[in-house]
Parts: structure tokens; C-alpha cells; sequence
């Protein structure tokens, strides 16, 4: 039994149906599909930069062994040594998460130039959304070998798309139909046409998973008219072709105003901003307009910043780092989108896996 990421709150342990089946004498249909899906075999050479405890790591190691590859396991994620690793190791496949790609991306020039990467055939990401100037920066440096899956620690559902899909329908993570078909709804549970955003459901026969000792989790991630439809709380929509774009959580979306606003789209404007190492967008409280757009920066260590923990409303400060951010994102989104209040940390709350705990970054300003 394994425990979700914890990236809204507590993490949730999700217990998957036993089958009854003699897993001795069966191959773990997982195995099977993701073996077919990027070629493991036994010339595979596999890095994993991140701890196994977490669903992805666990699962495709185990994949890959069963596949007869090699496994490379790094103790921790570091930009430099997932690329010297590569080149040693002759990596042909691994996994990463987009923070991980930003990390990379901002290694000087130099320094990126230095290793030889191209023996990788296949770098999976998944996990969170993947701003879409991040991911053709890495496939001009890495080439067309980026393939990306949506999925849970639930196992309730899954998306995958090609490099070639992708650069044809950039931004999105890809069609359903190996496992759970995908769903758009809205609050009442009617489904959405395609272009419409809504609740993201993957649509199963039986209910793929429960939560332990959390029957009232367990179903609230239930469909209302479609019990064995399941959500992890994702907003999306699909398009007229069937792919699936992920706009952002449920749970992090900001209504300000009666205006809802997707925190993502922010943080994916800023994910590249040479002065910014890592950010993140959430909503606080605000007596007029019931949330306000909040964004908490750390910035690059040669970026100058105020102490950790200070704030600038508006721009109405002098000179400095937050007054550049905002003036760049009011180039680039609407002025309701762009944060009323800038924050700057030494570090934010990221998982090892390097998923943003937003969970706690809302529960501190509240």
C-alpha cells in the first residue's frame, strides 16, 4: 500500500482491490504495459533521481528489473550529477519531474555543454504539469525523446503522449484508453464538452482504489452519478481530438472576486525568469475580494532580493527584484492574474520527488 504525495494536505494511503490472482505465475499487467510503452528490455539502462518510497521511482524500478534492465539510482536529485550520470552510466532511459528539467535548464551553458547525453532514447516525465517553453527547451537540448504520462499514486486512470503528439498538441499530457477512459465534468457530474473546463474523472468498470481508514476521502474523489469514476482532484479539459490539457487543482485554484484564477499559469510564466530559482502561486485571505493572488519567490542566489519573508503589495515599493517580476508578468498575463503580494524564501517546501507541497505553504498564511 502506498501513500500519496501530500501535496494538498496529508498524504492518503491508497489501497488498491486485491485481485486473488497467483502473482508467482501472472506478469503485473503494469510491468507489462509500461515495458511495451518505452521499450524496456534488457539493454535498458535506467536513472532514477528520485526516492523510491514515492509510487512512479517504486513502480518503474521494479519495472525495468523485472524487464531485465539496469537500474542507476541516485541518492538525490542534482542538475550536474543526473548529467554526468547520463553520460557515465550510458543512460537510455529515466524519469524526471519538470522542477527537475528547470534545475537542468539553468546550469550555465557551459556546463550543460560538457556532458554527452545522447544516449538517452526515452526521458519520461510525469507527475505535475510541465510548462510547455520548458519542455521544447529540453527537446532542442535532448532531442524529440521526451514522453509523458498523467497519472496517480491511485492507479485510477493514465494518459500518455509522444514527443511527436506533443509537439502537435503542445501543453497537452496526452489521450487515455490503456487504463480508464477520461471524463470532464462539471460540479453536477454532467460531462462537458470538449474545450470545457471541468472536474477530470477517469471512468472505470470497478472502483480502482480506496483510501485507508478515510471513507469520507474515498468518496469524495467518487464520481456522484458514477461511483466507479474517481478524481484526484485535477481540472482540465479535453480537446476535439481527445487529449486531455491540465489547467490546474481543484484545491489550489484562487477565487477572487467571484473570478477563479489557475495558479499554474502564473508559475509557469516565472518557471524560466533567469532571477527566479523556484516559485510558487497561492491564495490568502483578503477581506475584499475573498482571496488574493499571493506568489511566494525564491530567487536565484545571485538575484538581489528583500530578507526572507518580506512582502511588496502592488509594486509600490522602489526598485528591486519583486517590482521586475511583476512588471514582467503584467507583459505577459492579465492584470486580475498578476499577484497582488510577493513573498521571498530561502527554500520552498518541495517533496523529494519535487512536487510543491502547496499544502503547506497555504496552512503557514492562513
Amino acid at each position: 500500500m502506498l501513500y500519496s504525495s501530500g501535496t494538498t494536505g496529508r498524504p492518503k494511503g491508497v489501497r488498491p482491490p486485491l485481485s486473488g490472482d497467483d502473482i508467482t505465475d501472472s506478469p503485473n499487467p503494469l510491468a507489462v504495459l509500461f515495458s511495451e510503452l518505452y521499450g524496456f528490455d534488457t539493454d535498458t539502462v535506467y536513472l532514477s533521481p528520485a526516492p523510491l518510497y514515492h509510487a512512479a521511482p517504486l513502480r518503474f524500478c521494479a519495472v525495468v528489473t523485472a524487464a531485465g534492465g539496469t537500474v542507476v539510482l541516485m541518492d538525490a536529485f542534482d542538475a550536474a550529477g543526473t548529467l554526468e550520470a547520463i553520460e557515465r552510466y550510458r543512460v537510455t532511459h529515466g524519469q524526471w519531474v519538470p522542477t527537475m528539467f528547470v534545475r537542468m535548464l539553468k546550469l550555465p551553458e557551459a556546463e550543460r555543454a560538457r556532458y554527452d547525453v545522447s544516449s538517452l532514447r526515452v526521458a519520461i516525465h510525469a507527475a505535475a504539469p510541465c510548462p510547455a517553453e520548458v519542455k521544447r527547451r529540453m527537446m532542442e537540448w535532448w532531442g524529440p525523446v521526451l514522453y509523458e504520462y498523467y497519472a496517480a499514486t491511485e492507479g485510477n486512470g493514465l494518459t500518455v503522449i509522444t514527443p511527436e503528439e506533443w509537439l502537435r498538441k503542445p501543453g497537452s499530457v496526452g489521450r487515455s484508453g490503456l487504463l480508464g477512459e477520461v471524463r470532464v465534468c462539471a460540479d453536477d457530474g454532467t460531462e462537458v464538452e470538449a474545450g470545457t473546463t471541468g472536474t477530470v474523472y477517469f471512468a472505470r468498470e470497478e472502483l480502482p482504489f480506496t483510501y485507508h481508514n478515510a471513507p469520507d476521502r474515498t468518496a469524495e474523489a467518487r464520481h456522484p452519478l458514477h461511483p466507479a469514476w474517481t478524481t484526484t482532484g485535477d481540472i482540465g479539459h479535453v480537446d476535439e481530438d481527445g487529449y486531455l490539457f491540465l489547467t490546474d487543482r481543484a484545491a489550489f485554484t484562487i477565487i477572487s472576486g467571484g473570478v477563479n484564477i489557475y495558479p499554474r499559469e502564473i508559475e509557469d510564466c516565472l518557471a524560466l525568469h533567469p532571477k527566479v530559482a523556484d516559485v510558487a502561486v497561492i491564495g490568502v485571505p483578503d477581506a475584499e475580494m475573498g482571496e488574493s493572488v499571493h506568489a511566494v519567490v525564491e530567487a536565484e542566489p545571485t538575484a538581489p532580493a528583500r530578507p526572507e519573508g518580506s512582502q511588496v503589495r502592488g509594486g509600490s515599493e522602489g526598485p528591486g527584484l519583486e517590482e521586475e517580476l511583476l512588471a514582467y508578468l503584467r507583459e505577459h498575463l492579465a492584470g486580475y492574474k498578476v499577484p497582488r503580494s510577493v513573498e521571498f524564501t530561502d527554500r520552498l517546501p518541495r517533496t523529494p520527488t519535487g512536487k510543491l507541497a502547496k499544502g503547506v505553504l497555504r496552512r503557514a498564511r492562513r
